[in-house]
């Protein structure tokens, strides 16, 4: 996937809902794992606050055994069009995010470990990323492949 596509507005972009599927691989051990879900970019709590509300939720598979899994962070507007600022959910801050150019690398830090994600728009329904996990606690690549979900009656023949 060499082609990127600009984005103008990060948060008009990624509000909605996408069906995510992604691969975690351990390269230590060589272990594999596979969660597949949903995530949604809603409103944020507090209608004062620029910016969106990203729930995950779904199914995660490791080793054979399968958990429910989801997760909360926070896009906030960012300083320049085009860009975010990715929060936990309880406001500590995780990564900036520049989708102008339609591809971004960000870093977070995490104790000793560093989290490298690289961020890919393809078109105006599909998005991936890609973190690479490293450090004395983890050595894990995580793919991830997001495609928006169409309602009924939005140009989607399905």
């Amino acid at each position: 996937m060499g082609e990127f596509w600009p984005v103008a507005d990060a948060l008009t972009y990624l509000a909605g809902s996408w069906r995510v599927e992604r691969a975690v691989r351990d390269l230590a051990s060589d272990a594999e794992g596979r969660f597949t879900g949903t995530t949604v970019f809603g409103p944020l709590e507090d209608p004062e606050d620029t910016g969106l509300l990203h729930h995950e939720s779904g199914t995660f598979v490791w080793q054979g055994v399968a958990r429910p899994a989801e997760r909360t962070l926070r896009f906030l507007r960012g300083p320049a069009p085009g860009t975010a600022l990715v929060e936990f959910s309880d406001g500590r801050p995780f990564h900036d995010l520049d989708l102008s150019s339609g591809r971004h690398i960000a870093d977070h830090p995490c104790s000793a470990d560093l989290y490298r994600g690289e961020f890919t728009v393809h078109t105006e329904d599909r998005w991936h990323t890609v973190w690479r996990v490293g450090g004395p606690a983890k050595d894990l690549v995580l793919t991830t492949d997001y495609a928006r979900v169409r309602r009924h009656g939005s140009g989607d023949p399905c």
